[in-house]
């Protein structure tokens, strides 16, 4: 082999090299950074949600404890926090239900 052919060899494997780790770079880093992004957004979102969700629960139990008069008074004063109960269960089945209707449609 001339030095001319062992160059060009050496030449075209340096460029492979170069190729492939561009191409690696491509394939991995960009997926993940986009994927990080789509986690922090959903993170943020669920995060929020739980805060507006727990508000609302708390709204709901103020107003049973405010505007009902006096049905709720005396030894019937825990019912509010019942029903406030109830209502957060009723939502967190809600969101479940979902979760499990959208999984199911999937694998379809």
């Amino acid at each position: 082999m001339s030095s001319n052919s062992k160059a060009k060899a050496k030449s075209q494997a340096s460029e492979f090299i170069e190729l492939l780790v561009a191409y690696v770079k491509q394939e991995t880093i960009g997926p993940i950074s986009r994927l990080g992004r789509y986690v922090a957004f959903g993170l943020a979102g669920s995060i929020l949600v739980s805060i507006g969700i727990v508000l609302l629960v708390l709204g709901f139990l103020r107003l049973l404890q405010s505007e009902t008069g006096s049905a709720f008074t005396g030894h019937l004063s825990w019912l509010p926090y019942i029903f406030a109960a109830l209502l957060g269960l009723v939502i967190v089945a809600a969101a479940v239900l979902g979760i499990v209707k959208k999984r199911d449609t999937r694998s379809v």
